[in-house]
């Protein structure tokens, strides 16, 4: 060690460290494991254990359950498991995939499409966890049908974004519960926020930053492979709400830069999309006259996960900080403020993407038997995603400022 420099031995420790990755195969490509699925993992949750979850109805809601594809998402957010509900039938265009469905929502009946599925009268609301491309068609069909409907994220795909405006009317016309599962809206940080930010703690919000980060030099596998390539702006829900499902309201506009990719799939040649970026940020002005960062990335390794923070006039939070900065105005008005999550059924797990999936579906679950408006309802969500999909129109065009269309729940 005397004998070497500082540089020196930091490079040899880099190219040490490079050479045993490589003999593991994970530069090489040798031994190269499966992509993982992000947020499945993140089980952790802060629950307010001094609270008993309390039924509101006796009544089983009969559900059925469409989609069991690579991230098994119908069976992950625990339908099976609530004791308001009986899962009725499920459905799944890959026979294998159906049995696996029935398997985990211990269910015997079988459809061998959504669309068959939604003629079943038995049925009265109907969970669409199929590929992306088909969240509306999928939604709208179960609803024409009388269906109550809750999606995956997100809640239409960008490429048809008049379907946005189709999913909205739907909902409007039949007057049945949708909600859109974004699982962000049951972080920790964000559910708290949101109790602050209800309360008048932040007052109104200045700066907001949502971050969705997952390296994907791979393609997940898909149907027809819609992930291939995809735009990320695309998939923007888990960091837009980082504002939306925080303050319920909208983003207005957006500049937007991309980074072309050096993935593959990415190359304009290699997708069905014609996209080259594989990281996009976009600056937003709120509807409140305030300002966003948000940023997707498939293709920078390092951390990732889904994180955003809240800078309001009054307070700040961020989940390694928590509330902090905080004037006596803001401290006064959340004295005494719970912002811990309330208890689940005891029969229900909180589940993966910081312990978000089993409120989403107990909170849809309790909007049909309290007659209410599920959390991240069809505006929540239309919001959600469409200022994504705008972006990405901007970064097409340089950064060019673009207005983004906006959805209100109606009276």
């Amino acid at each position: 060690m005397n004998n070497m420099n500082r540089r020196t031995f930091l490079n040899a420790s880099i190219i040490g460290s490079l050479g045993a990755l490589t003999a593991n195969g994970f530069v090489s490509g040798q031994q190269t494991p499966p992509p993982k699925i992000q947020g499945f993992d993140q089980t952790v949750t802060d629950v307010d254990k001094t609270q008993v979850w309390e039924p509101v109805s006796d009544r089983k809601i009969r559900v059925g359950i469409a989609g069991f594809g690579t991230c098994q998402f119908g069976a992950q957010f625990g339908f099976q498991n609530h004791p308001n509900v009986e899962v009725v039938a499920v459905t799944d265009l890959i026979p294998e995939r159906r049995d696996g469905l029935a398997k985990a929502c211990r269910c015997e009946k079988t459809y061998d499409s959504l669309e068959e599925m939604v003629k079943d009268d038995n049925i009265e609301a109907v969970f669409v966890a199929t590929d992306a491309p088909h969240h509306v068609d999928h939604v709208v069909a179960a609803m024409k049908a009388g269906k109550h409907a809750c999606s995956a994220v997100p809640a239409f795909w960008g490429g048809t974004p008049e379907q946005a405006d189709l999913l909205y009317e739907t909902v409007k016309s039949t007057g049945l519960k949708y909600g859109m599962f974004e699982t962000s809206a049951y972080h920790d940080d964000v559910y708290a926020a949101r109790k602050i930010y209800a309360a008048g703690g932040f007052g109104e919000i200045v700066y907001m930053e949502g971050e969705y980060l997952h390296y994907a030099p791979q393609s997940a596998d898909s149907y027809k492979n819609w992930r291939v390539g995809m735009p990320v702006m695309w998939y923007p829900t888990h960091a837009s709400a980082y504002y939306t499902c925080v303050t319920f309201d909208s983003l207005t506009e957006v500049c937007c830069m991309g980074k072309p990719s050096i993935n593959f799939y990415r190359q304009p040649e290699n997708n069905a999309y014609g996209n080259c970026f594989g990281t996009e940020v976009g600056l937003f002005r709120t509807s409140t006259g305030g300002m966003a960062r948000i940023m997707v990335s498939f293709d920078t390794p390092g951390w990732g996960g889904e994180v955003g923070r809240m800078r309001g006039q009054l307070a700040s939070y961020a989940e390694e900080s928590k509330f902090c900065g905080a004037v006596d105005e803001s401290l006064e008005k959340v004295k005494g403020l719970n912002i811990r999550k309330p208890a689940l059924p005891p029969t229900v797990d909180s589940g993966g993407h910081g312990g978000s999936h089993g409120y989403l579906m107990n909170n849809f679950v309790e909007s049909i038997l309290k007659d209410e408006t599920p959390l991240v309802n069809v505006a929540c969500a239309l919001n959600t995603t469409m200022c994504g999909v705008i972006a990405h129109q901007s970064a097409l065009k340089d950064g060019e400022l673009i207005k983004i269309p906006q959805y209100k729940m109606w009276d």
